[in-house]
């Protein structure tokens, strides 16, 4: 699939849209209280809708959008649902380095899997016992046509579903940062263990796990571009997916603005709707203030980035301002709520949980400004 005009990706982003609200948004309830995103259902109707091969090019059966086409569906994704959203994010944040990285022979075999939902891939970055990137403790050691992976990762996002891990290892601990490595590593693989992770405080649903390797012996036909070129793979990957979360904060900020305005209107106190006083607008404002701006960034980002301009800087600053501003507008949210935003059925209750996620995802917000001072300082500017 794959769209020659405007009006045809529009008509498609409309089609989406309507789909999700009528047959994700009537979910919630049961994925809140069972902690279980229902794939049997939901994986067909994504598969028809191409939601799995969004940043997948054409030729290896995906959609191919641009970035500007993806971040307006990955919001309204987030603005439906926090946890239907994580899936989805990471599912084409890791296809999209297989399309950048990959060898052709991988892409050939893998993207129009990928593209279908017939094969996911997991983002294993993440470690317990280390920070993220050159910290990292998994080793790959080398023995003929083959890497005897070890190691540990954590926090590994759809860890319960996917058959397919790109994991970020040493291959050549001696040679630093260019000693790193990325390895696809299948689920059934000897010597490799998922345990399941503790429910989250929000995006219910999503699930989350604990990889093992213990000798675990991956083929070297496995790895992702080159050796040596693992971080590369996986912090080239974080630029653009920053700017994915930013983009997830998005849509849960309209969500809550749109649940606020109605609310506002609708509770009375005193014979008046609450909307009438000027604290209350002073939140609404204040709001839609934030709205506005993330808006303008991942325009302005989004267009570099299918431009092929470097904006390391600008996905930092938008991933920052993005993670800030959505728990900015929660918080506003619950105050319009009052009391009744603290009680488990209204939807600014799960938005508050949700949106915790992204300040925590991709880097923290002092990972992000540790990232965007050291590009000022390199003389980048926009």
């Amino acid at each position: 699939m794959s769209f020659a005009t405007e009006k045809e990706y529009r008509d498609y982003r409309q089609s989406l849209f309507d789909s999700l609200w009528r047959e994700v948004d009537p979910l919630l309830e049961r994925i809140e209280a069972t902690n279980h995103i229902p794939y049997d259902e939901l994986v067909p109707k994504f598969r028809e809708r191409g939601l799995f091969g969004m940043v997948i090019p054409d030729k290896y059966g995906g959609i191919g959008l641009t970035i500007g086409q993806y971040l307006p569906i990955l919001a309204e994704i987030s603005n439906v649902s926090g946890a239907i959203r994580v899936w989805i994010h990471v599912h084409n944040t890791s296809a999209r380095a297989i399309v950048v990285y990959g060898k052709e022979e991988q892409k050939r075999n893998l993207l129009p899997k990928i593209a279908t939902g017939e094969l996911s891939v997991a983002f294993c970055l993440t470690e317990a016992s280390a920070g993220t990137g050159r910290d990292i403790k998994s080793t790959a050691v080398r023995k003929g046509d083959n890497y005897i992976l070890n190691g540990e990762k954590h926090l590994i996002t759809n860890a319960d579903i996917t058959q397919l891990f790109m994991v970020l290892c040493y291959t050549n601990r001696e040679l630093g940062a260019k000693g790193m490595s990325a390895l696809l590593v299948e689920r059934n693989t000897p010597g490799f263990t998922v345990e399941a992770m503790p429910h989250l405080m929000g995006c219910r649903g999503a699930g989350h796990g604990i990889l093992t390797f213990k000798d675990c012996m991956v083929p070297a036909r496995s790895i992702v571009g080159e050796e040596g070129q693992g971080l590369e793979v996986f912090l080239g990957e974080l630029e653009p997916s920053r700017v994915f979360v930013a983009a997830s904060s998005l849509g849960t900020m309209e969500r809550a603005l749109e649940e606020s305005l109605a609310y506002a209107k609708q509770r009375v106190t005193f014979g008046r709707p609450i909307a009438e006083r000027e604290i209350v607008r002073s939140y609404l404002a204040d709001m839609a203030m934030d709205i506005y701006a993330l808006r303008l960034m991942l325009d302005d980002v989004a267009q570099k980035i299918d431009n092929g301009t470097p904006c390391a800087l600008e996905a930092n600053i938008t991933k920052l301002f993005g993670l800030e501003a959505v728990c900015r507008v929660t918080d506003k949210a619950m105050l319009t709520f009052g009391g009744r935003s603290y009680i488990e059925g209204y939807p600014v209750e799960r938005l508050y949980r949700d949106a915790r996620l992204n300040v925590l995802e991709e880097g923290t917000p002092t990972i992000q400004r540790l990232e965007i001072a050291r590009n000022l300082l390199r003389g980048m500017s926009w």
